[in-house]
C-alpha cells in the first residue's frame, strides 16, 4: 500500500500545482479555456512531465519493471491481437446495450455514421496513446513496483483501484463568476478527489477495477504489456466509435445498465468484464490472479 500512497500522492502534487497554476493563466486571460477545464489540462501536463523523473528517482525506470522486457515483432503482435481482442469484448457489451434498450442508434444515424467513419482514425491515435500512457503507468510502473515485493493479489487490487479512481479525477465547473481567484482553485482542486466517491459513479468505478483486475492478470500471465495496450486501446476505440452513433436512452427501464462515466461503461460492463476475469483466471496457465508468489 505504500507504493500505492506514494503515486497518489504524485497525482495530489500534480493537481495542486495545476489549481496554483491556473489562477495567473486566467487572469492574464491568454487562453479563451474554463477554469475547470484548463486545471484539468495542466494536471495530466504535470503528469505527463515528472513521470519519467518519478520513474527514474525510484529505480522503476528499467523494461523488465515496466513491462516491456520483449522483443519487438512479440510486442508488436500482442498489441494488433489485443487491439482486436478488445474491438470484440466491448462491442459485445455495446450489443447488449442497443439490444436491452440502454442506448439507442442515433436518429441522425446516416450523419453520424459518416462522422463515426470520419473519426477513426483519430479514434484509433486517441485509443492507442491512452492505452500507452495508462498501461504504462499503472501495470507497467505501478503493478512492477508493488510485484516486486508483495504478492499479485496486492500488485492487481492495487492498481486496479487507483486505476478506476484516476478516472473520475475532474475539477468541477463552478458558476460563472466575475473574476476567478485563489478561492475557486482551491473549490475545485477539492471537487476533483470527491467527486470519485459519489455514489452515481459506483457502477462506472467498479467496471473499470474489474478492467483494471482483468488487465493486471494480462500483465502477469503474459509477462508484458503488449496484450494490456492492445486490449485496453480497443476498449476506448469502440466506446469513442459507439458514442457517436448512438444515444442514450433515459426512458429505458435498463437505462442503469449503463454508467454515468461515458454512456457504456456500467454495471452491464461489469458483469461481462467479471466473467470474462474469472474466465481468465480459471484457465490453466503460469499465474493465476490471487496467487501469493512473489518476485525478485
Amino acid at each position: 500500500m505504500r507504493v500505492t500512497l506514494l503515486f497518489f500522492g504524485y497525482l495530489l502534487v500534480c493537481f495542486a500545482l495545476a489549481a496554483v497554476l491556473t489562477v495567473p493563466l486566467m487572469h492574464a486571460g491568454w487562453l479563451d479555456v474554463p477554469p475547470h477545464r484548463l486545471m484539468a489540462r495542466l494536471a495530466q501536463l504535470f503528469m505527463l512531465l515528472g513521470c519519467v523523473p518519478l520513474l527514474w528517482a525510484l529505480g522503476l525506470w528499467c523494461r523488465a519493471t515496466l513491462g516491456y522486457a520483449v522483443p519487438r515483432f512479440d510486442l508488436t503482435r500482442a498489441l494488433a491481437g489485443g487491439w482486436l481482442l478488445g474491438v470484440g469484448m466491448m462491442s459485445v457489451v455495446v450489443a447488449l446495450l442497443l439490444g436491452c434498450g440502454a442506448r439507442v442508434w442515433s436518429a441522425s444515424w446516416p450523419t453520424a455514421l459518416a462522422a463515426a467513419i470520419a473519426s477513426m482514425p483519430a479514434a484509433l491515435l486517441g485509443g492507442g496513446l491512452i492505452a500507452l500512457i495508462e498501461e504504462t503507468f499503472f501495470r507497467g510502473a505501478l503493478f512492477g513496483a508493488i510485484r516486486r515485493h508483495g504478492g499479485l493479489m496486492a500488485a492487481a487490487g492495487w492498481s486496479a483501484c487507483l486505476y478506476a479512481s484516476v478516472h473520475f479525477l475532474k475539477p468541477r465547473a463552478l458558476p460563472v463568476a466575475d473574476a476567478f481567484d485563489s478561492g475557486d482553485a482551491f473549490e475545485m482542486f477539492v471537487s476533483a478527489f470527491t467527486a470519485a466517491w459519489q455514489w452515481h459513479h459506483l457502477d462506472s468505478w467498479l467496471a473499470l477495477l474489474l478492467a483494471g483486475l482483468l488487465l493486471a492478470a494480462v500483465r502477469e500471465r503474459t509477462g508484458h504489456l503488449g496484450w494490456c495496450i492492445g486490449l485496453h486501446a480497443g476498449w476506448v476505440f469502440v466506446i469513442q466509435i459507439a458514442r457517436r452513433l448512438t444515444d442514450g436512452n433515459d426512458t429505458s427501464p435498463w437505462r442503469w445498465f449503463a454508467g454515468d462515466y461515458d454512456g457504456v461503461i456500467g454495471l452491464l460492463a461489469a458483469a461481462w468484464l467479471g466473467v470474462l476475469l474469472l474466465a481468465f483466471w480459471m484457465r490453466p496457465g503460469p499465474a493465476r490472479l490471487f496467487s501469493s508468489s512473489r518476485r525478485g
